[in-house]
């Protein structure tokens, strides 16, 4: 079975239907245990802390490289010492595979 940060995220129509509560449950465990579901279980989100606001941003530009190659964006909450992200389909304002995807391979990145 290929890892979740191993995959491609495909690009969402609008047809596809949401993941069920189940398949989301299985797929947060493959996560960062700091991973939630939040928003009625639609989304997904991860607070990343670091020393300073420069670190965080180096981060998130990090996550932006991630996130342009597979064409599928987060909405990032950026401050002093701190990067929030958030991530679901926003076609269908609800979580798909490729959110899964996207938030194995955040978790990939060192963090300084």
């Amino acid at each position: 079975m290929t890892e979740l940060n191993e995959k491609k995220c495909i690009p969402c129509s609008g047809e596809v239907p949401p993941l069920e509560e189940s398949t989301k449950n299985f797929l947060l465990k493959k996560l960062n245990p700091e991973w939630k579901l939040t928003h009625n279980m639609t989304r997904i989100n991860r607070r990343f802390q670091f020393k300073n606001f420069k670190k965080a941003w180096d981060f998130s530009n990090q996550v932006c490289e991630i996130a342009e190659s597979e064409f599928h964006h987060p909405d990032l909450h950026l401050g002093w010492g701190y990067l929030e992200i958030e991530i679901r389909t926003h076609k269908i304002d609800n979580l798909v595979e490729s959110d899964f995807i996207l938030a194995a391979k955040i978790d990939g990145i060192k963090q300084g």
